[in-house]
């Protein structure tokens, strides 16, 4: 796999994965984290044509293929915080939610097999780097795994922009799983039915829906603020 962005690559010689090769444009090389790296000089159009995009930003590297994780051991973590992405399709929106998540303290992200976004370059970019450090589960039937999670002990909270119950009601402390569907479809049917609850964030706009991504910062920083808030009173 070879990414390209500086935030990725940087993140990817910080993280577990093997980084083969790095290269960077003459000025770019003079930054002490790329010297460091041994990066090789390389032209802007040699950058374009290794990463197969024109927003390299003066570096890409040669790495191994990204590991996912077991879907079972995030369920599996005492007090679990899980995102679940119900057939996301776009890269830039994966990208997106996994540094929201990584930012927040989530233990992780679970995808599904087929007709979702993968973890990919540009993922990588638009996650500036965060896929590197959060863990990415990949399953074969999202329904499946949220009956799996709801059997482990978690409460599983779908976004609906129609939903009855505003975003702040629920009690989010525990094992969580916040599921948040595709672009334009939201969730399917019987991912939806499958939530123990779902849960609507206030639009009091003309626009309908937020961005996937800005949902789940909305959400996972209210489940955040709920969580430290009980870890303090808990302490206190």
């Amino acid at each position: 796999m070879i990414l390209y962005g500086r935030h990725a690559v940087q993140e990817a010689l910080r993280g577990p994965r093997r980084v083969v090769r790095v290269w960077a444009t003459a000025r770019a090389a003079r930054e002490p984290w790329l010297a460091a790296a041994g990066a090789v000089i390389a032209s802007a159009d040699e950058l374009e044509r290794r990463g197969g995009s024109p927003e390299h930003q003066g570096v890409c590297a040669e790495v191994e293929p990204y590991r996912y994780a077991d879907a079972d051991a995030l369920l599996a973590r005492p007090d679990a915080l899980i995102v679940a992405l119900d057939e996301l399709q776009d890269p830039q929106n994966l990208g997106a939610v996994c540094r929201t998540a990584e930012c927040a303290g989530a233990t992780g992200v679970v995808i599904p097999e087929r007709r979702a976004a993968e973890v990919t370059p540009a993922v990588c970019k638009a996650s500036a780097g965060a896929v590197e450090h959060l863990a990415i589960a990949r399953v074969r039937n999202l329904a499946d795994f949220l009956l799996a999670a709801r059997k482990a002990g978690a409460w599983c909270y779908g976004a609906d922009g129609s939903a009855r119950v505003p975003y702040t009601q629920p009690d989010y402390r525990g094992s969580v799983v916040l599921v948040l569907g595709a672009e334009g479809r939201g969730l399917r049917p019987r991912v939806a039915k499958t939530c123990d609850e779902l849960v609507a964030l206030p639009l009091r706009g003309r626009i309908e829906s937020l961005n996937v991504s800005a949902a789940a910062a909305a959400l996972l920083y209210e489940m955040t603020r709920q969580r430290v808030a009980g870890s303090l009173a808990t302490d206190a």
